[in-house]
């Protein structure tokens, strides 16, 4: 993946340092391995954003940052990518999971029909409270499914990753080459 397309978007380390409301948080914000560019740093914090977006409340960058920290992998990219769940994508990502737990499951588990809840932007505290008593109702297999798609999502997201970086640097390496020998003179 290009640097330059992640630079544009991501804070470097000195802009994070000199926020007044992160100097609490010490020296272990500011290691290089969580702001460096390269496949594997990414395609870690790529993973921990899939992996943390899946946990459910608002503790989404919470658990993305208390993950990426310790594993010193691309704290940005980690943050950044658990915004794929929000109020209109978790309902059917929650679903994808109940069916992923039924499936491991097995199928002599019962399928229990749930109401799926209706969200209503006017009274969205009470909107997340039916999210909770909804997401309780659906049981065994949500508290199966869920953790297994979070595992699920991170791997394939890091394996994604990791061969799209890996086939950029390969036709970047073909078209420099192409480019040279197209520069060199014909004897």
């Amino acid at each position: 993946m290009p640097r330059k397309f992640f630079h544009r978007f991501l804070p470097d380390r000195d802009s994070v340092r000199a926020n007044k409301y992160l100097a609490w948080l010490g020296k272990g914000l500011f290691h290089p391995s969580l702001w460096r560019l390269n496949r594997d740093s990414v395609a870690g914090g790529f993973a921990i954003g899939l992996f943390a977006g899946l946990v459910p409340g608002p503790l989404q960058m919470l658990a993305a940052a208390l993950l990426a920290v310790p594993l010193k992998k691309n704290l940005p990219v980690a943050l950044l990518t658990t915004l794929y769940t929000n109020p209109f994508t978790i309902v059917p990502l929650y679903l994808l999971a109940l069916s992923y737990g039924r499936f491991l499951m097995g199928a002599n588990h019962p399928a229990v029909a749930v109401e799926p809840f209706a969200w209503d932007w006017a009274h969205w505290i009470d909107s997340l409270q039916a999210m909770a008593h909804w997401s309780m109702s659906l049981g065994k297999p949500l508290a199966i499914g869920l953790p297994a798609l979070a595992i699920s999502l991170a791997l394939l997201g890091y394996a994604l990753v990791q061969l799209g970086w890996r086939v950029y640097v390969v036709l970047k390496w073909r078209a420099r080459q192409r480019a040279r020998r197209g520069a060199r003179p014909v004897n």
